[in-house]
């Protein structure tokens, strides 16, 4: 959970990056436990940065997420104007153009990051049974 959590941190105002992007970059899982992470301990942090592979919105928060898109000048598609207006219209974050390239120095902290879950896994698949050295 904390994995999930300090690598949506990483990513900066403006970008964005797929549930499976943050699986990947973190060596570990899939969008779907990205996605169980996000829904229930993603408020504290820049959840609306974390999309489905289409670029669409967390399900359920797109009006809030535009808000964010367009505060942080987000790449957008569509009609996200009227949408902003009435509730209607589709649109979805230009994953593309928005998707959150890592300098060498964040690949640094990935690392770490990712070193922390490893070990973290590693911890609760060793058995407890007292006859394992």
């Amino acid at each position: 959970m904390t994995a999930v959590l300090a690598v949506v941190d990483l990513v900066p105002s403006g970008s964005a990056v797929s549930y499976g992007d943050v699986a990947e970059l973190l060596g570990s899982g899939g969008p779907r436990q990205v996605g169980s992470v996000m829904s229930h301990y993603g408020s504290p942090v820049a959840w609306w940065r974390v999309l489905r592979a289409s670029g669409e919105a967390p399900a359920g928060h797109e009006a809030d997420a535009l808000r964010h898109y367009l505060a942080e000048s987000t790449p957008l598609h569509g009609a996200y104007q009227a949408f902003l207006l009435t509730g209607e219209g589709r649109w979805r974050v230009d994953l593309a153009a928005a998707r959150w390239a890592p300098t060498d120095a964040e690949f640094d902290q990935l690392d770490v990051i990712s070193d922390q879950l490893e070990r973290q896994l590693h911890i609760l698949s060793v058995p407890d049974d007292e006859m394992t050295v």
